[in-house]
């Protein structure tokens, strides 16, 4: 069984272009326009059943339930699918296939009546830079029902265990409850999973949600809960590899976070992929938010060498959303989209990568993921982000995690990981990427961020043994020294709102992924005359004691906020705001700082390279971890 055809779990309206197209569209402009909408949550009858009206058509045309086939050709030896389609009432199938450019072609077409069981056969076989196999149901003048449907073959899998489950949690209990209870109600993705560990490292414990021993009683020994300090993402997710390297029925470990909503179907996707891929394969899951539900904010995603900085492919198309353009609207959704990583939010392990290249770095969080994927592609072994195999997450537009205390783990485990793979000498641009940021940060008065990348810096510089020695400490350190800069205070709405003296400054609104930016012999002026202004040039007294402008989170760029000596700035979640005040000492002692310490690490970079390198066997080795969790 390679896939099931399903409706959403939740009768939630926003979900159902994600697994059935009921609609007429046409092109207007290039552009996809709908013609007609009938979605209905009351056509949907089950989990794999729904009611088509007389008279109307419903394509399956859509992310969960197309089938990706030149992924299915291009990672596994399957070549020999069958569509098996039952119906009830007369209608007609229609089959299609789309190739890498999109362009649509029928390649069967079936007239049913009755009580109907449609065998159908298709040969992956022209589908190598891309495309999806689907099939309409259009119902005749009477109301016609779908029973369900799979896609299915007869090869044999190359694996045949099944797969441990990793979550990592920190306080989080109930939405860790909501996953249990959505698997607990999946018993065709229960038959592929051997083990459920649930890391637990919060002070909420798991044990003590409501309704957390009712769904621990249904899925009995499968389930385990596991207590440790907090370690973050990579000490859970290691604890996770290393427990199910114990297991003798499990070929995979599948790493879940914890704030995650998820469709058991992909889950069940994504192991049966990995029996079938024809070498140990890294099986990553989409990323569709949570709190706007037909948005996909991460697909492929790769590792630019130079920069050693990540993305998704096709950037500038993202998030994409399905309620306005589904799958046949969007052409570049045939490509095949080859990923170097793929994020822990969902990921398939196989055990024998994890036992070639070892378990994650010693990172606590940020590019644990990445790191890992990219150890296990140089060493021989794909990350493939499947499609159709997706969950729900928390997307970062709500974050601004740059600016708090995480911003110490973005830049010490980017360096870290370039130190490791990256194939550029001396770093590439990353270092000058790195100053850079420095650079906006101070010209914004982020001094807090400052100080936490200079100690990631520091850190990177004293060489790998650093990395385990404060796995537990660097984020309650990081924590600490916020209250040494104002500007991490976030002011919660008390009734009387905080004003600027020149009230909200207030810009044109501008294209997705376009910006205002100077560029060019422009951009190097505003960056010598804004630096050299900062140094020389001390706050008005009376922008000290009142905000001189406010800002919107996403007007406050680093060409606008530096033109005053202070900014009130809003929260990227909305929730307050943030003073932003120029400190000329800080500034100075800063700047200093990253001339020195990006000058450094240039200049130390083949020896730090030889140092992490010869490190990495032991920093990811099952011993080490083992010494960490018991807490040697």
């Amino acid at each position: 069984m390679l896939q099931y055809v399903v409706f959403p779990l939740d009768r939630d309206p926003d979900l159902l272009p994600l697994y059935a197209d009921p609609e007429t569209w046409t092109s207007v402009d290039e552009e996809a326009v709908r013609v007609s909408a009938r979605a209905q949550l009351g056509n949907i009858l089950s989990r794999r059943s729904a009611r088509v009206s007389a008279g109307r058509r419903v394509s399956f045309a859509s992310y969960f339930n197309g089938f990706p086939a030149s992924y299915w050709q291009h990672w596994t030896s399957v070549r020999e699918i069958t569509l098996t389609v039952r119906t009830e009432g007369r209608a007609t199938i229609l089959v299609y296939r789309s190739n890498g450019a999109g362009a649509r072609q029928r390649l069967e077409t079936r007239e049913v009546s009755g009580v109907s069981e449609q065998h159908i056969p298709l040969t992956l076989n022209q589908y190598s830079d891309g495309g999806w196999i689907w099939f309409d149901i259009a119902a005749d003048d009477e109301t016609a029902t779908f029973v369900g449907a799979e896609w299915t073959t007869d090869h044999e899998p190359v694996r045949t265990g099944k797969a441990s489950i990793g979550i990592t949690t920190y306080n989080k209990p109930d939405y860790c409850v909501e996953t249990l209870r959505s698997l607990a109600d999946a018993p065709e993705a229960l038959a592929l999973i051997d083990r459920v560990f649930i890391i637990d490292q919060g002070t909420q414990n798991v044990v003590d949600e409501d309704g957390y021993d009712e769904v621990a009683g249904r899925l009995g020994d499968t389930l385990q809960i596991i207590r440790q300090p907090n370690l973050g993402g990579s000490g859970g997710f290691s604890r996770a590899m290393l427990e199910s390297l114990q297991r003798p029925e499990s070929d995979f470990v599948q790493l879940l976070d914890d704030d995650v909503r998820i469709e058991p179907e992909s889950l069940r996707r994504s192991i049966t992929f990995g029996q079938f891929a024809t070498i140990p394969t890294i099986v990553g899951a989409h990323m569709f938010d949570l709190l706007d539900r037909p948005k996909l904010h991460a697909w492929a995603e790769v590792v630019d060498d130079e920069p050693f900085m990540w993305r998704n492919l096709y950037q500038e198309r993202m998030p994409h959303d399905f309620s306005t353009a589904n799958l046949r609207q969007t052409m570049i959704l045939h490509m095949r989209l080859d990923a170097d990583y793929n994020g822990w939010w969902m990921c398939l392990l196989p055990l024998d990568v994890i036992r070639a290249v070892g378990l994650s770095l010693p990172a606590f969080i940020k590019w644990d993921d990445a790191e890992f994927c990219v150890r296990a592609r140089d060493a021989g072994f794909p990350t493939v982000s499947v499609p159709g195999v997706a969950l729900w997450h928390v997307s970062w537009m709500g974050k601004d995690d740059s600016i708090d205390w995480q911003a110490y783990f973005h830049i010490r485990n980017r360096l870290v990981g370039a130190l490791l793979h990256q194939r550029a000498p001396r770093g590439g641009t990353l270092l000058r990427h790195s100053r850079r940021v420095d650079l906006k940060h101070l010209m914004m008065m982020q001094y807090y961020a400052v100080a936490l990348r200079h100690r990631a810096l520091r850190d990177v510089l004293s060489g790998p043994e650093h990395m385990r020695a404060n796995l537990a400490t660097a984020m309650p350190e990081a924590r600490a020294l916020a209250a040494e800069y104002p500007e991490t205070v976030v002011h919660k709405d008390t009734g009387i709102p905080l004003r600027s003296r020149r009230g909200r400054q207030v810009f044109k609104i501008q294209k997705r992924n376009e910006f205002d930016s100077p560029t060019g012999l422009g951009l190097r002026w505003f960056t010598l005359t804004t630096l050299v202004a900062h140094w020389f040039h001390t706050p008005k007294p009376q922008n000290l004691t009142q905000p001189e402008a406010e800002f919107g989170k996403g007007d406050a760029q680093w060409w606008r906020v530096p033109l005053y000596d202070s900014a009130l700035v809003s929260a990227a979640d909305g929730s307050g705001k943030s003073i932003f005040t120029r400190d000329r000492a800080k500034y100075r002692r800063m700047l200093v700082d990253t001339v020195r310490l990006h000058a450094r690490l240039k200049r130390e970079w083949p020896k730090l390279q030889r140092r992490y390198q010869q490190a990495l066997p032991e920093m990811t080795s099952e011993a080490a971890w083992r010494r960490t969790f018991e807490g040697e």
